[in-house]
């Protein structure tokens, strides 16, 4: 493969790598740091009524997940009732049901929230049907005349909607107003009507009701909006400006014209809002926040895996981190290592005997199996007996280290068996090859430089933040498999033979 074809697969891979996790990062929202934190929700419904001795069945708005918000969990809390939700027009209802209930009762509904991912974008749907205006007799010629002054003063929808809440709002309401709008009028009804107002002209909108989620409140006021569908999407406007707003926080609790509350063998209901937050692991949060959006990408991710088969994902994706680190000592740097891939492995037995403990127990295994290696090889074994012997006395120096500190109260040689025998046997081998070809000098010096690339390895794969993005982001792999394709063809000088060279250069100049 040319160098051309070799840097176009690099610069493939690294983009592709660096799209998805984009996507991730700016899209979906997961975090890049393990200690990062989101907003989490809780909400309070608690509905207070008054029964009368008989069978009791209230029910109560509730809201679901939208583009805007996710509901990671909700419960029901009450005494000796039967609870159920049902769907119905403008959103679900939560049904409490008794066969005899007296006096004051009180249930709750409790509900954790999470904001999405992303900012919600504008669905377009088809037209809406037009809701009934229900106007008749005096108060169909009213809502005309209104209407006629309003369509005057207007050249769009924007300013259609925004004039109709300035006269919804005018404190000096006329003679119009008050037929429809009653002695008492409040925000709930103003809203209502001018839905209501805009059905007569032809303009489909409904009405919202929700809570503004922001800071920590015991009593959390009941908000009204209204949506007004354009021709394309349905849009909000705030009912007191009369601007084309969308509220910011603003959780939906129901759509539409049905009451909060619905109550059969009971009166006097009263339902009052509270809202606190909570810090939530934004991992969990954008994890949960993907799941509720139906996110499709969910279902191919590592997070799709059992939470176990997740565990050893988190431990095996470090592999490529610890041998890039040693494609850069031995190509770039210079230093001599026992096998390839050996001083990684070693490091990722360092995660749990930790650092100093880890490698003095390397060196006692491989001291101990290095001297019965060098003994074995007076009795002139076959190779194949003489790896197996190798393996057993490594298994018993390791057991018995085991038992030594045990005794001693060193909780650090338990860990000892988390070394790959296997691993410790070839490197023992390897080892007492190079002793008796190349002398102890340079056995010695390949087993410190083993150790120095293990012991690098295990604190760049210890940090959190590095095990925290391979696992959320393993497309980040792809830029370490790009840097390794692109290292894979150097050819030039390392650092510690520069010293080597250096008279060389002298010599030339």
């Amino acid at each position: 493969m040319s160098k051309r074809q070799l840097y176009l697969l690099a610069i493939i891979l690294a983009a592709l790598g660096l799209m998805v996790f984009a996507y991730k990062v700016f899209w979906l929202k997961f975090p890049l740091s393990p200690q990062e934190r989101s907003y989490v929700w809780n909400v309070e419904a608690m509905l207070k009524f008054s029964a009368r001795g008989g069978a009791v069945k209230v029910s109560l708005a509730i809201p679901t997940s939208t583009r805007q918000f996710a509901i990671m969990d909700e419960q029901f809390v009450s005494r000796a009732y039967g609870v159920n939700t049902v769907e119905e027009e403008g959103g679900r209802r939560a049904v409490w049901s008794i066969r005899k209930a007296q006096d004051i009762q009180t249930v709750y509904y409790r509900v954790v929230v999470l904001r999405s991912p992303r900012d919600p974008a504008p669905a377009r749907i088809k037209p809406p049907p037009l809701p009934p205006h229900r106007f008749g007799g005096a108060g169909l010629e009213a809502a005309k005349s209104l209407l006629a002054t309003v369509h005057a003063r207007s050249a769009d929808l924007d300013t259609l909607v925004g004039q109709l809440f300035e006269r919804l709002n005018n404190p000096r309401p006329g003679t119009n107003l008050p037929l429809l709008l009653g002695r008492k009028p409040t925000k709930a009804k103003k809203v209502e009507l001018a839905v209501r107002l805009l059905s007569l002209a032809d303009v489909p909108a409904r009405s919202v009701h929700g809570l503004h989620l922001a800071g920590e409140l015991r009593r959390a006021p009941l908000l009204h909006w209204i949506e007004v569908f354009d021709g394309k999407a349905w849009r909000c406007f705030d009912p007191q400006s009369g601007q084309p707003k969308r509220p910011a926080d603003f959780l939906v609790w129901w759509r539409g014209t049905s009451p909060l509350v619905k109550a059969d063998g009971a009166d006097r209901t009263r339902v009052v809002f509270s809202v606190t937050h909570n810090l939530e692991a934004s991992l969990t949060a954008a994890v949960m926040g993907t799941k509720q959006t139906r996110t499709q990408w969910l279902r191919f991710s590592l997070f799709s895996l059992p939470v176990s088969t997740q565990h050893v994902y988190r431990v095996l994706l470090l592999l490529p981190v610890g041998a890039f680190i040693l494609i850069i000592l031995r190509n770039l740097v210079g230093i001599s290592t026992i096998g390839t891939f050996m001083p990684v492995l070693i490091a990722l037995s360092f995660r749990e005997t930790r650092l100093w403990g880890g490698i003095t127990l390397f060196c006692l295994v491989v001291a101990l199996g290095l001297a019965a290696r060098l003994y074995m090889e007076r009795l002139k074994l076959l190779v194949v007996p003489r790896l197996a012997a190798v393996l057993i006395v490594v298994v018993f120096v390791m057991a018995a280290l085991s038992v030594l500190s045990h005794q001693l109260g060193f909780h650090t040689g338990l860990s000892v068996a988390l070394f790959p025998m296997v691993i410790l046997t070839m490197t023992i081998e390897r080892l007492s090859i190079v002793w008796e070809e190349r002398g102890p000098a340079q056995a010695l010096k390949q087993a410190a430089g083993s150790l120095l690339a293990a012991a690098l390895a295990y604190l760049v794969m210890n940090i959190d933040e590095i095990g925290h993005l391979v696992f959320v982001f393993p497309e980040l792999i792809l830029l370490l498999l790009a840097a390794t394709l692109i290292l894979g063809r150097y050819s030039g000088y390392r650092l510690l033979e520069l010293r080597r060279f250096k008279v060389l250069a002298a010599e030339k100049n």
